[in-house]
């Protein structure tokens, strides 16, 4: 799906911290999160709700009345008379929210903010009515760890798609080992000068509370302190396999957003004049229980949208919910895993599902902000065996 006119002002992309689920947010309905952070990223950025015209809303989990989502977040937000669609794409939601603000760009000066949030803590438990059932006994789901159980297509478990792919292609534990502690590694220079990285794009979380003290998270909590030796300890989840709890991401909590406009319209709200246009979009899905390919057909076939090969990109992004993922992706593509993902990935700070995608895209675009400008691909799994992927190009 190549785009033609869709632009991000530089700066105009932002997240909020993640949270390991069960942690400080497992508490909040993520829509009150996504107004909390939401709210204060265009105030900081001088851009008032009122300039809104149009809004995108991303999530998978259901909150207290998401019905409402959409049109009860421009609302509260102060975009009072705006709305638009809501979309649930499993991890891939970002790039499909992306992709529907990008498509909604008419060159008129109109502003479409993205906000996607999620909260996989304390997921809802659905209740199904059977009354034809044996004594019209209901049919009960749980939303976030029955989803993580099975595919019911695959038939099979997340962890599964990871052991399929590396048993297929002999990708080794050690290999697993080694890629988890680069990204742990590549994370820990996030955090380097106090944060000087994170804070580009982090917009801290600040709760208020009845009777309470107000909710506050800062920075990412519960990433897992990393080392050889420690992974090494780990058994496999399955007897036999080489996917270990380590060497695997862990569900969160947080919400992450962004400005989609017109060329004109985002220099005139960029900090300093830059702009992130952004080029072309890529789905795939590939076979039955074999989520960690995905990445690479979603990025071959943003980057043949952008007419562009790989060598042409300066920074690569991923959504890696395994280490299997980008082992696999270094093989097909010929990059080297350390030349991915500057400044570590959702395998380490952990993954909300929705807005996983968005924070990524933040931080790409910060990375190449920091080298002058350049071409960037986000690419990452997502359930159901299919993949989504992002080209763009940052402009100072």
């Amino acid at each position: 799906m190549r785009l033609e006119r869709a632009c991000v002002p530089l700066g105009f992309a932002w997240s909020s911290p993640f949270a390991r689920w069960q942690g400080p947010l497992a508490e909040v309905n993520s829509i009150d999160l996504a107004v909390d952070v939401t709210g204060r990223a265009l105030e900081e950025r001088g851009l008032s709700p009122e300039e809104v015209t149009s809004l995108v809303l991303g999530w998978t989990v259901p909150q207290k009345e998401i019905f409402y989502g959409a049109p009860t977040l421009a609302a509260r937000l102060g975009a009072e008379g705006v709305t638009g669609p809501m979309i649930s794409q499993a991890c891939a939601t970002s790039v499909a929210c992306v992709a529907a603000a990008a498509n909604h760009e008419s060159g008129d000066g109109g502003i479409t903010l993205v906000v996607t949030t999620d909260r996989t803590s304390n997921g809802p438990l659905v209740t199904y009515p059977s009354p034809s059932g044996p004594g019209g006994s209901p049919q009960v789901e749980n939303w976030v760890l029955d989803s993580f159980a099975r595919d019911p297509w695959a038939g099979a478990a997340m962890y599964t798609t990871g052991e399929n792919v590396a048993a297929e292609a002999n990708i080794t534990r050690e290999e697993l080992d080694e890629v988890t502690v680069l990204r742990y590694e590549q994370y820990g220079r996030s955090l380097e000068n106090d944060r000087e990285f994170q804070r580009t794009y982090m917009v801290p979380v600040e709760i208020p509370r009845k009777r309470k003290e107000p909710t506050v998270v800062e920075e990412d909590f519960g990433v897992f302190p990393t080392t050889r030796e420690g992974l090494a300890k780990l058994q496999p989840v399955v007897e036999g396999g080489v996917v270990t709890y380590g060497s695997q991401t862990h569900p969160a909590d947080g919400t992450a957003g962004m400005v989609v406009t017109g060329e004109e319209r985002a220099r005139e709200l960029s900090r300093d004049g830059g702009v992130v246009h952004l080029l072309s979009m890529g789905f795939a899905r590939v076979a039955k229980a074999r989520m960690p390919k995905a990445p690479v057909p979603a990025a071959q076939t943003a980057l043949e949208d952008a007419g562009l090969g790989i060598g042409k990109v300066d920074a690569i992004k991923t959504h890696n919910p395994f280490a299997v993922n980008d082992v696999y992706f270094s093989r097909q593509t010929g990059v080297p895993v350390e030349e991915m993902n500057d400044y570590g990935s959702s395998l380490i700070f952990g993954h909300p599902q929705g807005p996983t995608g968005a924070r990524l895209i933040a931080e790409l675009i910060e990375v190449l902000r920091r080298r002058g400008g350049g071409t960037g691909l986000f690419t990452g799994c997502a359930a159901g065996d299919t993949g989504a992927a992002l080209v763009l190009r940052v402009e100072d």
